[in-house]
């Protein structure tokens, strides 16, 4: 699943989802910038870690990331369960994202 952005963005920047690694990765230009992990047992996806290396901190990368993954996750039909604090409070920031997350970390989460 790559992502490209538009025109505007400071580099080629892409999204792909790295099963052999059991993380997503973005990357700009061709170099990597960040991960997120996870595990993935039959029909969920756990995310456990987020990282971007501090020469792309605060370009807006992790969200993207983030956005990717679960926009994958989504269209996998997978139930989400966020143990990295970072995509634990990118779904309470967007809680459209809410309804992914299983019912115990959904409730945790302020979903219902």
């Amino acid at each position: 699943m790559d992502e490209p952005q538009g025109p505007d963005s400071p580099g080629e920047i892409l999204v792909r989802d790295a099963p052999d690694l059991s993380r997503f990765e973005i990357t700009v230009d061709g170099k990597l910038a960040g991960f997120t992990e996870y595990h993935a047992p039959p029909g969920r996806i756990v995310f456990t870690h987020t990282e971007v290396d501090e020469a792309y901190q605060g370009q807006g990368l992790a969200g993207r990331l983030i956005r990717a993954a679960l926009d994958g996750s989504r269209r996998k039909g997978l139930e989400v369960t966020p143990l990295c604090p970072y995509v634990a409070n990118f779904i309470r920031r967007h809680p459209d994202y809410l309804k992914l997350v299983d019912e115990a970390h959904r409730v945790q989460l302020g979903g219902t």
